[in-house]
C-alpha cells in the first residue's frame, strides 16, 4: 500500500467515526424525543419534515450502519451506494425548512416563526447528511476509480474545457423553471409581494439564483472575471464562489419543494389553489435540478488535474 492510499485509508476510518458518532448523538436526541415528551416547536409543530418520531431514529441508525458498510465494502456496489444516497436525500428533505431560514439570514430577517431550537435541529440533520454524502462519494471514488490518489475514473485525454451539451440544457430548463415560477405568480398576482422588503429582497434573489448563476456556471465568464468587473477582469474566478451557491441552493430548493409537492399530493391546506402549488413548486424543482446538473459539470470540467495520473 502506497503511503497515500494509506493516509487515504487513515482518512476513511476517521470519516466513519464521524458517521457513527453523529448518529449516535443525534440520534440519541431523537430517541429521547420520540419515547419522551418533544419539545414545542410553534406554528410548524416539529422540527422536521416527514421524518420525525420513530422515523427519525430510524434514519440515524441507517446512517450509522450504512457508513460501516460503506467503510468495509471494498467492492463497488451500486445497490449500496443507492442506499446511501436515499439516507443522505432523506436527511436533506426533512431538515428542507432550513433553506427560508438561511435566506431569512441573508435578508437580516429571521421572520416571526423562527425557533432556535428547531433551526439547530435541522442543522444537525444537515450535518448528517453532508457526513454520509461524503463517504458514500468517498466510496465510490475508492471501489470505481483505478488511481490510487484521486479515484478518478476519467480516461486519459477525456478532460474537456468547454461545458458538456446536457449541461447547457440543465441551464436552459433552470431558466425556465424560474420563468414559469414568475408566470404562475403573474395568474394569480403579486399583491402583498411588492410591499415587503424582505420578499423583494427574495425575489431579487432569485432572480439572481435562477438567471445568473446558471448561465455562469456553462459560460466563460463563470471561469474569468469579464472586462467589466473592476479590478477583477482577466483573473480567475475562485471555483467555491459558484460551485457552493450552485449545489447549496440547487439541493436546497429541491429538497424543501420536493417536500412541498408531498405536502400537497397528501392534502395539506393553503391559501393558494392546488393548481398554482403544483405548477409554482414544479418549476422550483426543475430550477434545482438544473443547478445541480450544472454545477456538476462546472465541478467536473474546472478540478485541478490529478498530480498522479494527471487526470
Amino acid at each position: 500500500m502506497t503511503p497515500s492510499a494509506s493516509i487515504a485509508r487513515r482518512s476513511g476510518h476517521g470519516l466513519t467515526y464521524a458517521v457513527l458518532g453523529w448518529a449516535v448523538a443525534y440520534g440519541g436526541v431523537r430517541l429521547a424525543w420520540t419515547v419522551g415528551e418533544a419539545p414545542d416547536f410553534g406554528r410548524f409543530g416539529a422540527d422536521l419534515l416527514g421524518f420525525t418520531g420513530w422515523r427519525s431514529v430510524a434514519l440515524c441508525v441507517a446512517a450509522g450502519g450504512l457508513a460501516v458498510a460503506l467503510e468495509r465494502v471494498t467492492t463497488w456496489r451500486p445497490a449500496l451506494a443507492g442506499a446511501a444516497w436515499t439516507v443522505v436525500g432523506a436527511l436533506i428533505a426533512a431538515a428542507a425548512i432550513l433553506l427560508p431560514e438561511l435566506v431569512g439570514f441573508l435578508l437580516f430577517t429571521v421572520g416571526p416563526y423562527f425557533d432556535p431550537l428547531a433551526f439547530a435541529s435541522r442543522l444537525g440533520c444537515v450535518t448528517g447528511a453532508a457526513l454520509l454524502g461524503v463517504a458514500t462519494a468517498r466510496y465510490q471514488r475508492r471501489t470505481r476509480g483505478d488511481c490510487q490518489d484521486c479515484c478518478r475514473t476519467v480516461r486519459p485525454g477525456s478532460r474537456r474545457s468547454a461545458p458538456a451539451r446536457w449541461a447547457r440544457w440543465a441551464t436552459y430548463a433552470a431558466v425556465a423553471g424560474l420563468v414559469a415560477r414568475f408566470a404562475a405568480q403573474a395568474v394569480v398576482g403579486f399583491d402583498g409581494l411588492t410591499q415587503d422588503a424582505s420578499i423583494i429582497g427574495l425575489e431579487i434573489g432569485l432572480v439572481l439564483a435562477g438567471v445568473l448563476l446558471p448561465l455562469a456556471l456553462v459560460h466563460r465568464w463563470g471561469e474569468i472575471w469579464p472586462g467589466w468587473v473592476p479590478l477583477l477582469a482577466g483573473r480567475t474566478i475562485p471555483r467555491l464562489l459558484l460551485l457552493v451557491p450552485g449545489f447549496g441552493l440547487g439541493v436546497g430548493i429541491v429538497a424543501y419543494f420536493g417536500m412541498g409537492l408531498v405536502q400537497v399530493s397528501s392534502g395539506s391546506v393553503s391559501e393558494f389553489s392546488d393548481a398554482f402549488l403544483w405548477v409554482a413548486m414544479s418549476a422550483y424543482c426543475v430550477l434545482g435540478l438544473g443547478l445541480i446538473a450544472a454545477s456538476s459539470d462546472y465541478h467536473l470540467r474546472t478540478r485541478d488535474a490529478c498530480q498522479a495520473c494527471g487526470r
